[in-house]
């Protein structure tokens, strides 16, 4: 009997998966209700744009985890990349990293996202994912290994500084690559010389850079399953749902 495709395993394969994007204060009995109306491979929270606590997103995390998904969690800030470690300590399955431009922030993302030696990840955390499987914890070596073939680490794109450089920006420990496109329309509209001049031209220029590299890429606004044919025909595997009514 094969034991089941891990999220990092899906998308590095190039599966659709789709994420129910919710807010913190999402309740089990509406959380419950939302993943009844559709079919979803793992939640989304925003903590760039939105209010969380430490102990909500414990919570959070447990009660998703109880469920049976992954969660995934937007970071405050692209400078906060050196809290990775911290914010996955908590239960998160998943990070995306907004508005990257610079190597040095892939490098520092990967870097505390994954357990030595392929990263520099601290040990500890009791609310961590995954760290008892079955009746026993795993020990540390053990959850190390599985842990770095299970965390999943999106970086996403939303300048067009970004956008020319994305072949640069990619480094082993990266799992896909995102667009932010309302972000990226702000950019746009300051460089009128910049040769793409809309999102779309944008998001295709990424997937010629990155083809054949294994690198996924990914939407992070919302789409309905109607709006994915276009997007789908680029390339992009990776989207976001909100709730639907």
């Amino acid at each position: 009997m094969t034991s089941p495709r891990t999220l990092k395993r899906r998308i590095h394969d190039g599966d659709v998966v789709v994420a129910l994007r919710v807010f913190f204060d999402f309740n089990r009995s509406q959380l419950e209700d939302a993943l009844s109306k559709g079919t979803y491979d793992l939640i989304y929270v925003d903590g760039q744009h939105g209010a969380f606590t430490d102990d909500g997103l414990v919570e959070f995390s447990a009660m998703v985890h109880e469920l049976g998904l992954p969660l995934q969690f937007r970071i405050p800030h692209t400078r906060h990349t050196y809290l990775i470690g911290r914010f996955l300590d908590m239960g998160l399955s998943a990070i995306l990293v907004p508005e990257v431009v610079e190597p040095q922030t892939v490098a520092e993302a990967v870097a505390y996202a994954y357990y030595p030696q392929m990263g520099r990840r601290s040990w500890g955390g009791a609310a961590r994912q995954g760290l008892t499987q079955g009746s026993q914890p795993l020990d540390r070596l053990a959850y190390a290994a599985w842990w770095n073939d299970t965390v999943v680490v999106g970086i996403q794109l939303e300048s067009v500084a970004a956008i020319s450089r994305a072949s640069q920006l990619v480094r082993p420990g990266v799992d896909y690559v995102a667009f932010g496109p309302n972000d990226l329309r702000f950019d746009i509209e300051g460089h009128p010389q910049f040769p793409l001049q809309n999102v779309d031209d944008c998001m295709r220029n990424v997937a010629e850079q990155l083809a054949g590299t294994g690198y996924r890429l990914g939407m992070a606004v919302t789409t309905t399953p109607e709006e994915r044919e276009p997007y789908l025909e680029m390339g992009i595997t990776v989207f976001q749902e909100a709730p639907r009514s």
